[in-house]
This record gives C-alpha cells, sequence and structure tokens, in this order.
C-alpha cells in the first residue's frame, strides 16, 4: 500500500471553515499508528501547467495564482493556495502512475478537487485532481479511463471536464438534492449520475453504488480513478447520509475485486472519524 501525502498540505486554514488541516494530520497520525497495513509513503510530485491546462483554463489558472479576493464562501484566496492546490494534483498524479505499475495507492492530500469545472474555483476545491490525473493517462498510453466518484457531493467540476472526452467515462454516486445542485441524471455520452436521496437505508445505498459499478465494468475501462469521499457517513456534518465504516470496507473490496488498476484521490469527509473510514476502506482495498 503506497499512500502519497506531503505535511505541508496543513499549512492553510480559516476558523470554522469544515475543510480543516486535521483531516489530514489525523488521518496520517492514524495510519502511522497501525499495524494491520504494510505502507509505503511518497511526496507528490510535480504538476506543470501543460498538464493543469488539459483540463483548465489559462484564465483559471491565472486567477487561481494571483488570488486576492474569496473565490466564493467555501473556496477561500488562502495565500500560496496555488501552490497548495498544484501539490494536490502532483500526489494525484503521482498515484495514477503507481497505479499502473501495480501498486494500490491512496492520494492523500488537499485541498480536495472534484468541484473545480474548466473555469470555476468552487467547493473547496481549486484544480481537479481526479480529472487531470485521468486527462494525463489518455495521452500516456491508455486508451479507456473511468472516473469512479463516491464522494456524497456530485462530482460537476469532474463531469464538466470530461464531458464527452473520447475515452473517458465519469460515474457518481451522491445525494440530491445536495450541494452542488447537479447530478440529477445523466449527461451527455459518458457521465452517468445515480442520485440518492437524503437519509437512504444503507442496504439501499449499497445497491445503488453497486449498479454504478456494472455500469462503469460495461466501459471496460484499463484504469479507475476513485474520488474517494467519505461524507456520505452516518454523522458527517455536511449530508445526511446513512453509511458507516464497515460500508467504505465494503467498497474498498469492490474497487480491488474490479482487478482494474486504480488510483484513489481523497475528496471531503469531515466527521472526526474521517481516519478510521478511510483505514476501513484501505483494509477493503488490501484485503486485509
Amino acid at each position: 500500500m503506497k499512500i502519497i501525502t506531503d505535511d505541508a498540505c496543513t499549512g492553510y486554514s480559516r476558523s470554522g471553515h469544515p475543510e480543516k488541516p486535521a483531516r489530514v494530520a489525523r488521518t496520517v497520525e492514524k495510519l502511522r499508528s497501525q499495524t494491520e497495513l504494510s505502507i509505503i509513503w511518497a511526496k507528490p510530485g510535480p504538476a506543470e501547467d501543460a498538464t493543469l491546462l488539459r483540463a483548465h483554463s489559462p484564465e483559471h489558472l491565472a486567477s487561481l495564482a494571483c488570488a486576492e479576493e474569496d473565490f466564493d464562501a467555501d473556496s477561500p484566496a488562502y495565500p500560496d493556495i496555488a501552490d497548495y492546490a498544484r501539490a494536490s494534483v502532483g500526489a494525484a498524479l503521482e498515484a495514477m502512475r503507481s497505479a499502473r505499475a501495480g501498486e494500490t495507492v491512496l492520494s492523500l492530500m488537499r485541498p480536495p478537487g472534484h468541484h473545480a469545472t474548466r473555469n470555476r474555483i468552487m467547493g473547496f476545491c481549486y484544480l481537479n485532481n481526479v480529472a487531470i490525473a485521468a486527462l494525463e493517462a489518455l495521452v500516456t498510453g491508455v486508451k479507456r479511463v473511468a472516473i469512479f466518484d463516491f464522494d456524497v457531493h456530485h462530482g460537476n467540476g469532474t463531469e464538466d471536464i470530461l464531458l464527452n472526452r473520447d475515452g473517458a467515462a465519469f460515474f457518481s454516486i451522491h445525494q440530491y438534492p445536495a450541494y452542488p445542485g447537479t447530478g440529477a441524471s445523466h449527461l451527455g455520452d459518458n457521465c452517468f449520475n445515480y442520485p440518492v436521496p437524503p437519509a437512504l437505508p444503507r442496504t439501499q445505498y449499497r445497491d445503488v453504488l453497486s449498479s454504478a459499478l456494472d455500469r462503469m465494468k460495461e466501459f471496460r475501462p484499463e484504469l479507475v480513478g476513485v474520488s474517494a469521499g467519505f461524507d456520505a457517513y452516518a454523522r458527517d456534518p455536511l449530508a445526511q447520509e446513512t453509511l458507516e465504516a464497515e460500508d467504505f470496507y465494503w467498497l474498498g473490496q469492490q474497487i480491488r475485486a474490479l482487478g482494474i488498476p486504480a488510483y484513489n484521490v481523497l475528496e471531503g469527509g469531515y466527521s472526526r472519524d474521517l481516519p478510521e473510514l478511510i483505514f476501513s476502506y484501505l483494509k477493503g482495498l488490501e484485503g486485509k
């Protein structure tokens, strides 16, 4: 198991904002103290402009580089946020390459990315880590890449970037209605949305996840990018769903059972139990 992270990603914060440094810091602490998984620790690699521009416009990168005013109420203009966002992309790129090399891997970084569209910073997200890595894979030899997004919020940014892109497909399971208000139905030729109502019983939620996985298998991807959000947890403060730690373990098992290289990228998850939820998911990925 490889974990790609950097303590530097905990260097920005704002009082009262739910996307806290402790999300990563406490998870790293948990993973370093456990003895069930053998972990190789790695650092993010670089993220060059040419790579970012496959997913984002030049104007998007320029606005991120000279941020002075908050982008929206959820996405502050933190000092040096462009550097933090690029490092998070670099970790996703490294995770993608590690997965292609046969490793089980998680990018454990912040900020998350799946709400960042081609032209808009929103929802705690500045650059779309998982989509940038998918597009990099497509230009470096992968013919078919799928994104499986189980964050409780719709990955509208990933959908925006990958919509009708040859060789790419997007599968999102998310609470609806909920932020950002998108994802009510399938879109285009390659974006498949599975909205679930608030407080859907766990067994039914698993059924929806299974349906999305079955549809993804029909796409026959050579590589899967997983937007791993843990905010469908029953006690997450930003959503109203019902999953427990054992459901994330089950999800990890399902990704492992695909038998397809998969790079996992942290998205949401805002409860104090996040380290345990991630640990359960990783154990499922490893078959422990």
